[in-house]
């Protein structure tokens, strides 16, 4: 099955956030399809990472590593300057960004916890920086058909919310959603083939929520492999009709 819908070429491909977790398994992936051409591996030590050094000399044709601090607007103003004379057409971008308890970020459990810097942080990684890495990458995105990804958060969900508590992630990922929808609304005018999508990729064994796995029943604890693997299988099945749209890893739509 193709990845890009009605792309009938390799695909070029940027992963932010590229060196751990759901983003490093993604890019194992990718490298090993044959409908993808550049991948381009983009983290804040994307050149210093063992792993993505792994990567590269098994593909040292086709991946291209990057360092950018997606937190800050001119890195990400760079990392477009630089892609660009690489290639001049994105069909894929994931943005795997996000944090939950790093200082100041913190999974608060009551209004008395939140603060200014934790806020600040929380929205600066899960909410501002996806958007504004599309924002740079926009016009690699305009021609041909191209999907932009972020992952969200169930937890993200507003007519989800039963329990309360981790105030920051949960708005900032709520917040994501609706600038990707709205995104999806300006970008179906600019490419008509353009897909956005808000991913939910379950609880996956990560730095980010290893915290928090105590409660987690073994079977609800993903792998990053299994996540990416969800994650492409998702960006497969939905195109252009569904741009604007939150989907869990399994296939069911998540309300907002």
């Amino acid at each position: 099955m193709s990845l890009i819908n009605d792309l009938h070429t390799p695909a070029n491909v940027l992963v932010c956030g590229a060196s751990q977790g759901i983003g490093l398994a993604l890019c194992t992936q990718l490298l090993a399809r044959d409908d993808i051409g550049l991948l381009f591996a983009v983290s804040r030590r994307a050149t210093s990472s063992p792993a993505l050094e792994v990567l590269y000399r098994e593909h040292p044709q086709r991946l291209v590593r990057i360092d950018c601090d997606a937190r800050e607007e001119h890195a990400l103003q760079a990392l477009a300057t630089e892609v660009s004379t690489c290639c001049d057409q994105l069909n894929l971008v994931f943005s795997t960004l996000g944090v939950l308890q790093e200082a100041p970020a913190r999974a608060e459990k009551t209004l008395a916890q939140l603060d200014m810097a934790g806020l600040l942080s929380s929205f600066t990684t899960n909410c501002f920086a996806p958007i504004l890495l599309l924002k740079h990458l926009l016009p690699l995105l305009r021609k041909q058909p191209m999907a932009f990804v972020a992952l969200s958060a169930r937890v993200g969900s507003i007519g989800d919310n039963q329990l309360g508590g981790w105030y920051s992630y949960r708005a900032s990922k709520a917040a994501l959603n609706q600038l990707l929808r709205t995104a999806s609304i300006e970008l179906k005018r600019l490419n008509p083939a353009s897909t956005l999508l808000s991913l939910h990729p379950g609880t996956t064994d990560t730095q980010l929520s290893r915290p928090f796995q105590g409660n987690v029943a073994p079977d609800k604890l993903f792998s990053p492999a299994f996540a990416a693997s969800c994650m492409l299988a998702l960006v497969s099945r939905h195109g252009p009709a569904q741009s604007g749209t939150f989907w869990a890893w399994d296939g069911t739509p998540i309300a907002w």
